[in-house]
């Protein structure tokens, strides 16, 4: 349709939507289906976060708030950053959208004119390319290898850096890897940025509490502090507090970057919901008891779905620092063909031929920026993991 803005010419649709939804959608038609796509825990909301919720209604806080989030919320997250990141943040140096992503996007609407580049390591979560597009800047990948545990270098974030360069997207632990840089790796990677001070750094931190035996998740400004003034670290509720429908993100920053941030805001959605703010301002402040045993069940899950795929025929998975993601390599399928007929020549073949002959829902490794591979979310059953993990293998095995 020619009315249609040329902007969305830049930009594709979600593909981990359009897995989860083609699953459903075979779900319902009958099939055994096993969805492994969607990135959200199996976990419900804790009792006293939805409590929190249901007061708040009764209580009547269910009008309009402050554009960036109400101050109880502003005030909880500057807690939550001095207890868990040594950071330093007043409640005018926050924002708080719907969702990490709206956070994100603000940040790219606020900051980018055309000719900006903005550097991701790949593989990426799908999003992060598009958002910068749709701002009017360039996405910038750079390539992390499964040899190198998808983390990339200080000398690969070097070589990437010109004087266009605005921002350094940086996501650890990553979706889709679930790869976790250590100190020593990230401040590698911050002595690079010290040198280039027109580079700015935002960090998507939505699985900081997902880390799993000895990692210990650090954060740029924490393991960098003259970094401090140039860097929005981002995360929100989501993932660890098994909210994401509630939709709350958020993000702490230099305070003319918040405010540019709040503008871009206050004419888009306005105020995230009320109901979830409050909700929000419990996870934070609440009992974080539960963190530790969900996981302990997200590790049992990620050790049997790698000991499980490292026995499928030409897949190759590596063991992630967190996150509840694998990213195994199909490069030993690559060229062969499977029972029913198909030639596997890349992997979104891969993944269509295997929800087509299994049932088995995965995303595509070129969603991510990083192929031949695919993405595995274990955030479901130890039961449904099992089974799917034996229908690729078979499946593997019925390749010649």
């Amino acid at each position: 349709m020619t009315f249609l803005s040329a902007t969305l010419d830049r930009v594709k649709p979600s593909p981990t939507i359009a897995v989860t939804t083609k699953a459903a959608e075979l779900k319902a038609a009958g099939r055994d289906v096993i969805g492994l796509g969607a990135g959200e825990p199996d976990f419900d909301t804790p009792q006293n976060i939805k409590d929190a919720a249901v007061a708040a209604i009764a209580d009547g806080k269910t009008k309009y708030t402050a554009v960036d989030g109400i101050p109880e919320l502003k005030e909880a997250i500057c807690a939550k950053f001095k207890r868990d990141n040594d950071l330093a943040y007043t409640p005018a140096q926050v924002t708080v959208g719907t969702g990490g992503k709206q956070v994100l996007y603000n940040a790219f609407m606020a900051t980018l004119n055309p000719g900006d580049e903005v550097i991701i390591p790949a593989p990426y979560w799908v999003s992060y390319p598009d958002m910068v597009l749709l701002a009017g800047g360039t996405p910038v990948t750079v390539a992390a290898s499964l040899e190198a545990d998808f983390k990339i270098t200080a000398a690969q974030l070097e070589a990437a850096i010109t004087p266009n360069t605005k921002w350094f997207l940086f996501n650890s632990p990553s979706n889709p890897t679930g790869a976790g840089y250590s100190w020593s790796e990230l401040k590698a990677l911050t002595d690079v940025l010290l040198r280039h001070p027109h580079v700015w750094i935002m960090t998507d931190d939505m699985y900081e509490h997902l880390a799993y035996g000895n990692f210990k998740f650090c954060t740029p400004a924490q393991v960098e502090p003259m970094l401090y003034d140039r860097t929005l670290t981002v995360n929100g509720v989501s993932k660890a507090y098994a909210m994401t429908g509630w939709r709350i993100g958020y993000a702490a920053g230099p305070e003319p970057l918040i405010k540019a941030m709040r503008k871009v805001q206050s004419q888009s959605t306005s105020n995230p919901c009320s109901v979830s703010q409050y909700a929000a301002v419990e996870a934070l402040n609440g009992t974080q008891d539960f963190l530790a045993s969900n996981n302990t069940v997200f590790e049992r899950r990620r050790d049997l779905v790698v000991s499980m795929l490292n026995q499928a025929p030409g897949i190759v998975c590596p063991q992630p620092e967190g996150a509840f993601y694998v990213y195994p390599s199909i490069a030993g399928c690559i060229g062969k063909t499977t029972a029913s007929g198909t030639v596997i020549d890349n992997d979104e073949t891969f993944a269509t031929a295997l929800l087509e002959d299994t049932g088995v829902a995965v995303v595509f490794g070129a969603a991510f920026g990083l192929s031949p591979n695919f993405r595995v979310s274990y955030a479901t059953s130890d039961d449904a993991l099992k089974e799917a993990c034996q229908r690729i293998i078979t499946f593997c095995e019925g390749l010649s």
